[in-house]
């Protein structure tokens, strides 16, 4: 039994197109790939770690040619979906068979009456768009009038932007709650989001007062049973809004991964027992949405140096395990994410190395895993991989 273990994911991380690619109009999506393109890109750690190794990502070019020090592989989704939330909770063993719902043409008039009549307030746009496109076309406007921005992409959300001049965070984090409350039963998507701006020398930017308001999940996860066995499941990041902090005995939230990567080696001095979970949501939502490969080469650039220091800091009974939830290719046409595999790396001062897990079937594989290595009752959705590396 192993008392830590410390799941990462790397947000939008994906490894290379899925079969049913074609269904989410993602073929030849590949974000690892994409990367691989940018001067920028220098990850010897996991590089070592076997990566470049996962057969599915087709970039054997790149390949360690030692015996990599993690066991590697990678990960399909088997849930109906490209999103944050069905990612999440697959990792964490709840299959979705039905995709959440999306909006491509705006939420319909029942919704946005109703959010009108409980928040007496207007709203602008009501379309897919992208977060920083939209301040930019309707943020004059709302200043001028009050009026919410509401605005969708192709996951399962509904977001709304607010200047923190016009809207005071509380306010604006009211109106996701009631938001919330009116989004139930066919309409159930997947997160309401609080997207907070502000502005300097006329540019309106994003601050970082984000904050998502999830659907619960409709089924055990890891984090139910593993703190219901007494143990710690402390979140990092965006992870305790993501399962509407259930399960979660410690949350720790962040603006950017930065602050996520610094909690992340603050908490190897911490004597935890069970899971530590972490979300490094930049590669998502500040590079793979905007297209910016190199910023997004960066930011994995950056993580590996703090990789280096973190393996070092891993104690005997430490298991790391780094993967992503789906992919956000910032070379591929649009601003979404993309269906594709994503990678599996797991480490272990008492693991086997250099394992070649193959291509696993769901992400849920994680969380059967997981839940056999800290002792607890297995999730039943996935298959644990844990006898073919301890």
């Amino acid at each position: 039994m192993f008392r830590r273990v410390f799941l990462i994911v790397l947000d939008s991380l994906g490894i290379g197109e899925l079969p049913d690619a074609d269904e989410f109009g993602d073929v030849g999506s590949n974000t690892l790939r994409t990367l691989t393109t940018s001067k920028g890109l220098f990850v010897p750690t996991l590089m070592k770690m076997g990566l470049f190794n996962i057969e599915k990502a087709g970039l054997s070019q790149f390949a360690f040619k030692g015996v990599p020090i993690a066991n590697f592989g990678a990960m399909a989704e088997k849930s109906k979906g490209k999103d944050t939330t069905i990612g999440h909770w697959e990792i964490a063993g709840i299959i979705s068979s039905n995709p959440l719902p999306t909006y491509p043409n705006g939420f319909p008039d029942e919704v946005i009456e109703e959010f009108n009549a409980k928040t007496g307030k207007e709203i602008l746009c009501n379309k897919p768009y992208s977060g920083t496109e939209v301040i930019k076309d309707f943020g004059d406007e709302h200043v001028r009038t009050g009026k919410l921005i509401v605005y969708t992409s192709a996951d399962s959300v509904f977001q709304i932007a607010a200047h923190e001049k016009i809207v005071p965070l509380d306010e604006l984090y009211h109106y996701c709650k009631i938001a919330r409350e009116i989004l139930k039963g066919k309409n159930a998507v997947g997160r309401v989001i609080a997207r907070p701006f502000s502005d300097k020398d006329g540019v309106f930017y994003r601050t970082s007062g984000r904050h998502d308001y999830s659907l619960e999940p409709y089924g055990e996860t890891m984090l139910d049973i593993i703190k219901a066995s007494g143990k710690d499941v402390i979140s990092v990041g965006k992870i305790n809004d993501i399962f509407a902090s259930r399960g979660i005995t410690e949350s720790n939230p962040t603006a950017n991964n930065t602050e996520g990567e610094e909690l992340i080696m603050k908490m190897t001095e911490r004597d935890f027992n069970g899971l530590c979970f972490i979300n490094l949501v930049d590669f998502d939502m500040v590079y793979g949405h905007r297209n910016d490969i190199d910023g997004y080469a960066a930011a994995l650039t950056r993580f590996d140096k703090m990789l280096t220091l973190f393996l070092d800091k891993l104690k005997d009974d430490d298991i790391l395990m780094l993967t992503a939830d789906h992919g956000c290719d910032p070379g591929f046409p649009g601003t979404d994410h993309t269906r594709e595999y994503v990678p599996l790396l797991v480490y272990g001062k008492k693991l086997k190395s250099g394992v070649n897990l193959g291509t696993r079937s769901s992400f849920s594989d994680i969380a059967a895993t997981l839940t056999d290595a800290v002792g607890v009752a297995l999730i039943k959705t996935g298959e644990s991989f844990l006898p073919y590396i301890i």
